[in-house]
Formats: C-alpha cells, structure tokens, sequence
C-alpha cells in the first residue's frame, strides 16, 4: 500500500506542459541539435586558426612599387589555374604588406547536397606587386567550410537544407525556455542548489549528470537563445520582416535603385578596376579591405549594371560595411552608401552574422560563445542521460 503525502504540493500546470514539452522536443531533435551545436562551436575561431595556418600566403613585402594592374593579375591567374569558371571576386586589404585574393565562386542550384551545389570555390592568394601565385586553397574542401554547411543545411542543399536545421532550432528556443521554467525554484531554500553544484555528499553519476544538465543549461540558456535567434534570422524570411518592422517600421528593407551608366556609350576603360581601387582606398583609408566583382554578375548570378564595391570597417567582421557604386566603363562614383546611413534594420542585417558567431563582442564574446556552444552541445547528451536514468529505475520497479 502506498504512502499518502498530505503535505506534498502538486506540480503547476506550466511545470508540468513544460516538462513534457522539454522531453518531447529533446528526443526528437536532440541530435541535430547536438551536431549543429558542436559544428557551432568548432567554427567560432575559424579566422583565428586559418589565418595563423595561412600566415606565409597572406602577407607579401611591401614595393616601393605601386602594384600591378587587377586586370593584369586577374589574368595572370586564370592563364595559371586554367579554371573553366571565370574569377568571381578581388577582395584588396587597406594593409599594403597584405596580399589580393582572387576568388572562383560558382553554384548548381539544383544540387541536392553541398559537393553537388558547390561547382568551384577557391581563394588565389597573389603578391600584387610582382604577380606571383603564393597559393591556392580549395575553399569547397576546406575544413572549416564544411562545417559551416554541416550547421547551416546537414550538407543538403541550402536553399531547402536550411530547414532541415531550422525547424530543430525553433524547437531547441522552445526546449531552452521550457528549461528556464524547469530550473526556476519555488522558494529561497530552493535557490541554493540550482545556481551551483553542491556535490560534497553525492556519489551517484547520475545525479551528477543532472546537477550538470540543470545548472550549466541555466547559464547558458540566455545566450543560446540569442545565438538561435540569430541562426533562424537567416533561416526564415518572416523573422527577418519581424526584425525590420521592430527596428525600422517596415518588414521590408529599403532597395536601392537601380543606376543607368551615363557613360554606356563610351568604351571600357581598361584600367576601371583600378579607377575604383584607388577611389575606395581615398574614401575609406582607414578601412580593413573592400571586394570589388570581377565577372560582371552577383551573388545570385545576375548581370550588374555597375560596378558594386563592398568595404569593410574591421577585418574579421561584416556588421560595419560601406558600399560604393561605379559605372562599369568608366569608373565614375555613380553612388555611396555609407554605414552611418544605413535604417536600423539594415545595419541589424550586416550585423546579424557577427552577432551569431560573437565576433561583434571581440576575442571575449568568441569565448564566451565558444563556451555557451560547449554546453549546448553537451545538454541533449545529459538530457538524454537523465531521461534513460529514469527509464531503467523505472523498469526495476515493475
């Protein structure tokens, strides 16, 4: 017969819808959950370990020279790496002992996974003071790459692939504020345990294991919230409008016109890659680097009108970008966008990755979300402990 607890409150309705909730969602997306998280936290000091890997090619002698033509290298590399894909991009740095990166960039969007999508991505690392090829990395292989498509689309392909994670991580916000209602203690001599770990007369592992799932999942959770949000910001155009009427009034960003060459009539100027170079270097001097296209055609494989140069404020990061716009014969500014003019909404857009990978917060925010990353992954493996603890007591007693 069974003993009746007259005294023994019953759990809230919240509690309870929380609980099973937070087992439901746990079971059936904790393991995407866990390979997003890990792949995550691999790749927060992506920058910091390349760099240092590719340190030899990035950086060049500085000439008392001024550097060769970007036409002149751009052709300089494609007559050397004989690639049926045209050069996508030059990204220049600010820094004159850095060297240029020519880029083949090119998409099947009919692929059904990442090998197939990706048809070439390489980064061509050139002096640009003597033309020399320093190295070529094959992007679409490279390590930290592969990551980034394991947590973006599991390597499916990244229009739908996206879903395939996203889906998962609305449901972890879901398990990480049903966690936070879990944890919350009913009174002050409740509180003392769930901040800490008071593990001076506990033996068992599973216990432990509990203790961990509980207190470092409290820690974390807030962050984890904001790095998912970030995450499905990408994945969802809804959560994007979302952000837009909340921080400029509009779910949708402003578009910019469309600029008709005034001089289409003339013939190019052999030398318009290097007008724009010069002129974006008297702009922004204190600038980190800028891209300028070399194929005529955006990220989306449309033909540009003009000549669209990307500038970023700080290396290593995309929240702080200028942008300028050059006729493409001649290599006249048509047009200049300018950070500090950009709506809120559009500044949160270019901001939105260094937020996910804590690159906005410097060296001390990759730490910290290298550690909330940690414990990510670590919470559907001892979530999944507590669950299978409770299933064996539960078949000894029967």
């Amino acid at each position: 017969m069974k003993k009746k607890h007259p005294h023994k409150k019953k759990v809230s309705f919240t509690k309870k819808w929380s609980a099973k909730l937070h087992l439901w969602f746990g079971l059936s997306v904790g393991i995407i959950v866990f390979i997003v998280s890990l792949t995550g936290t691999l790749y927060v000091f992506k920058d910091e370990i390349q760099n240092s890997l590719r340190k030899e090619a990035m950086y060049v002698k500085e000439s008392s020279s001024t550097p060769l033509s970007i036409a002149v290298l751009k052709e300089k590399v494609s007559l050397e790496l004989n690639e049926k894909f045209p050069i996508n991009a030059v990204e220049i740095s600010l820094d004159k002992n850095k060297s240029y990166r020519f880029s083949y960039y090119e998409k099947n969007k009919k692929g059904w996974n990442y090998f197939e999508e990706v048809k070439i991505n390489k980064l061509v690392y050139v002096d640009q003071y003597n033309g020399k090829i320093l190295a070529v990395y094959d992007e679409k292989y490279n390590f930290f790459n592969i990551l980034k498509y394991i947590h973006w689309s599991l390597l499916l392909n990244s229009e739908w692939g996206k879903y395939v994670v996203g889906i998962p991580t609305v449901l972890f916000i879901f398990m990480l504020i049903t966690g936070i209602v879990l944890w919350w203690p009913k009174n002050k001599k409740a509180r003392k345990g769930r901040f800490w770990f008071s593990w001076e007369n506990v033996k068992t592992w599973k216990r432990k294991n509990y203790d961990l799932h509980n207190v470092l999942g409290f820690y974390a959770s807030f962050f984890a919230l904001l790095i998912s949000i970030t995450g499905i910001y990408f994945a969802y155009p809804y959560v994007k409008n979302t952000f837009n009427l909340a921080l400029s009034g509009s779910t949708e960003m402003p578009k910019d016109k469309e600029i008709k060459s005034p001089d289409s009539l003339m013939v190019k100027n052999a030398s318009v890659y290097d007008l724009t170079a010069q002129k974006t270097r008297k702009l922004y001097p204190t600038s980190s680097s800028f891209r300028i296209p070399l194929n005529g055609k955006n990220k989306k494989g449309k033909e540009l009108k003009n000549i669209p140069v990307t500038i970023y404020g700080e290396e290593g990061r995309f929240s702080e970008r200028n942008s300028l716009v050059f006729d493409k014969y001649s290599g006249k500014l048509l047009a200049e966008k300018a950070h500090q003019k950009l709506s809120n909404a559009e500044k949160y857009a270019n901001a939105n990755y260094d937020i996910h990978t804590g690159s906005y917060f410097g060296l001390f925010g990759k730490i910290l979300w290298f550690i909330t990353g940690l414990i990510c992954t670590s919470l559907p493996v001892t979530g999944f402990l507590v669950w299978w603890g409770k299933q064996k007591k539960q078949g000894k007693k029967i």
